[in-house]
């Protein structure tokens, strides 16, 4: 039972040209079709709606009034294990509108040859009795089970039989290879609901739509565009225009269907008979199991590979790290920026074959700062034996520069300190270091 608030959902829905499941008006479910180990075993199932399938034989003596004729009995039966509005014992109101709606789509359109399941005339005939049972009604079930009974009818074997006279031996399976009904046609039932009193149609409803419909129409027609029954309900009255247009719709789905039905009988003879069938065939457009599963689909970042066409020059190559998330490529010194005291000591060499490492982050540049001299700024004073001799680099104390020592003439005017004569001094002192150390 739906609410107030569902039905005018999904009437809002359907006058928006939107259906709950996705579905355009004309999109039919996929049709699963899978058969038993015994022959006239078959389960359909359309959409999450499913229904199984048995047919089954029987020799008895035939009517009066068609002696030289079989009989077809369809029994359709809908227990509460499909839906809870139906009941357990007694058979409800969808139940026989199903039941004599196949009856007349099999038997009186003459589906089945009747003539050919005659044994012995007036004596003794074939009964072929067709039972449906409802698993699942999740709506179109009319369809549903319309494709199954066909199935199930194309894929029965009955036993072969020999006449002598008026004996008739009846041959198990085993002697004697079982016989295939003489089917002519497929017809198939393709439910349309009708909502707004006809203004709007769909095709293949599901069990919500189908409680808010205001009437329904079935159309049951073969491949051949041969009408065979067509039964309207709900009290909804149409146009003959829109009559004609449901079967021409009706007319593509159900050649669509039969597709399906007959690739499902060829792929299940070939695997009786043990032939391997190829995976191009699971993979065609008429398909025998389809399943629609929801897959959400992620935004999966990618790495952006960048050619790097200055590793093919020797030198230039050189990558080094000279900070966290800062690196030198090629010539050019150390970056004169602002760096952690931390980070600022280390460097690290990447060959140019290795640089896959090291991310480049791209920034924008900063204005430099100007850096102001401090007339006595402290420096730590570094021993002899830590300078480099690789290097050409001289370390001036506060001695040097006037820290304790008295300013030399020149080397202050005006408050600013003359570092090239400290320098030169001290350069002067490490020559004779040296000589004295030789």
């Amino acid at each position: 039972v739906l609410s107030r608030c569902e039905r005018e959902f999904i009437l809002r829905a359907i006058r928006d040209g939107q259906r709950l499941d996705g579905r355009s008006t004309y999109d039919y479910r996929d049709i699963t079709v899978s058969f038993g180990s015994e022959r006239g075993h078959v389960e359909v199932q359309l959409g999450s709606t499913r229904v199984l399938a048995q047919v089954s034989c029987q020799a008895v003596k035939p009517r009066a009034n068609r002696p030289a004729e079989g009989q077809l009995f369809i029994n359709v039966e809908l227990s509460p294990m499909a839906s809870p509005s139906f009941e357990t014992g007694r058979p409800s109101k969808q139940t026989v509108e199903i039941n004599r709606l196949l009856e007349r789509c099999l038997r009186e359109s003459r589906a089945v040859d009747t003539e050919s399941l005659c044994i012995l005339a007036g004596k003794l005939v074939w009964t072929v009795r067709v039972d449906i049972n409802a698993l699942d009604d999740c709506g179109n079930l009319i369809g549903c089970c319309s494709v199954a009974a066909i199935t199930a009818l194309a894929h029965f074997r009955r036993p072969d039989v020999t006449v002598s006279g008026e004996d008739v031996t009846i041959h198990p399976a085993d002697e004697k290879n079982p016989v295939p009904l003489s089917v002519h046609h497929k017809p198939i039932c393709i439910l349309f609901s009708f909502f707004g009193n006809g203004d709007f149609l769909l095709c293949d409803p599901g069990y919500k739509e189908e409680a808010v419909m205001d009437g329904h129409m079935v159309v049951a027609m073969n491949k051949h565009r041969e009408v065979c029954c067509v039964q309207l309900g709900g009290g909804v009255a149409l146009l003959p225009d829109q009559i004609l247009r449901c079967t021409h719709i009706a007319s593509v789905k159900v050649a669509e269907i039969t597709e399906k039905i007959d690739f499902a009988l060829l792929r299940d003879e070939r695997v009786r008979r043990g032939e391997t069938v190829a995976m191009e065939e699971d993979d065609a457009d008429f398909i025998t199991k389809s399943q629609v599963d929801a897959v959400e689909v992620q935004d999966v970042e990618e790495p952006i590979v960048v050619k790097k066409d200055w590793q093919e020059s020797g030198d230039e190559s050189r990558v080094v790290v000279v900070g966290h998330g800062t690196a030198v490529i090629g010539q050019g010194g150390q970056s004169q920026w602002d760096m952690d005291d931390d980070n600022g000591d280390e460097q690290f060499e990447v060959n140019g074959g290795d640089v896959d490492d090291v991310t480049i982050v791209e920034t924008k540049p900063k204005k430099k700062k100007k850096k102001k001299v401090k007339k006595a700024a402290p420096v730590v004073d570094v021993n002899d034996d830590c300078i480099s001799e690789e290097e050409d680099t001289v370390v001036l104390t506060g001695e040097d520069i006037g820290g304790k020592k008295p300013i030399v003439d020149g080397e202050k005017e005006n408050g600013v300190i003359d570092l090239t004569a400290a320098l030169k001094r001290k350069k002067d002192q490490h020559t004779k270091k040296g000589k004295k150390r030789k």
